[in-house]
């Protein structure tokens, strides 16, 4: 008997702390007033893809408010058209930077496409491999959306 409760008691336990840190984080930290963070990765030379992506930036920053969110976008292989300085999206690119949104081109694309740091928009950032940095920021707790 005694057993019995104290293992009904050690799995409420545990499914509380799932709810609470594990099963929704994002939840916990929105309730604990912690900073959300979240990265995009574009790899696709779409522009439509682009606009998604930019939206969903706004309405992440519109919902949670801009100053407790940190938002990366992550532009490799195909993605990299888009942060040409001829883009069509060039506007939206840097309003978003200027708002504090960082985005950065993977190198090795840039490479593999023949483009220079010349080739793309001023006050873009750059990253050996946007996978990696992909990598690394879900490692540091960041969300992961592609759009």
């Amino acid at each position: 008997m005694i057993h019995a409760a104290m293992r009904k008691a050690l799995v409420v336990a545990a499914l509380a702390g799932m709810v609470v840190g594990q099963a929704f984080p994002a939840a916990a930290q929105a309730t604990s007033g912690a900073r959300q963070k979240v990265i995009f990765h574009v790899g696709d030379g779409d522009p439509a893809k682009w606009t998604v992506a930019l939206n969903n930036v706004t309405n992440v920053r519109k919902e949670l408010g801009a100053s407790n969110v940190d938002i990366e976008i992550v532009a490799i292989s195909a993605g990299l058209g888009i942060l040409k300085l001829d883009s069509p999206q060039s506007g939206r690119i840097a309003d978003a930077i200027k708002g504090g949104v960082k985005v950065v081109a993977c190198e090795n694309s840039m490479k593999g496409q023949k483009l220079t740091r010349d080739d793309l928009l001023p006050d873009i950032g750059y990253v050996p491999a946007g996978v990696v940095e992909l990598m690394e920021r879900q490692r540091e707790g960041y969300a992961y959306i592609r759009p």
